[in-house]
């Protein structure tokens, strides 16, 4: 990662999705998913499914800044993304965190 990655400000929303609910959920996910990613401060968003937890999901999406990432949280084009996507969760949890460093592993 450059420089920049300590000034990234990465967010992980961990989703219980209902039972039966998963393969609809992750087809929902990547047609909404550029009312995230066609924001100007995003960098990147990845939809993750535990291998531990029948369910779980996890999104990380990385922001240049919180700042940034706050104004869009509040954006009535995030509270269209959230409703799209809300009839398929029955839980889940926001972490908010700042990139204070990364290494590039061999096989990138």
């Amino acid at each position: 990662m450059p420089e920049t990655a300590e000034k990234v400000f990465r967010v992980m929303l961990r989703m219980q999705i209902k039972s039966g609910m998963e393969h609809e959920f992750e087809k929902v996910w990547q047609e909404v998913g550029d009312s995230v990613t066609t924001h100007p401060a995003n960098l990147g968003q990845w939809l993750s499914r535990s291998a531990e937890e029948d369910g779980i999901y996890y999104i990380v999406s990385d922001w240049v800044d919180e700042a940034l990432f706050r104004e869009f949280e509040t954006s009535d084009r995030h509270l269209e993304h959230r409703q799209k996507l809300h009839p398929y969760r029955s839980g889940g949890s926001m972490t908010t965190m700042h990139v204070v460093a990364a290494l590039a592993g061999a096989a990138s």
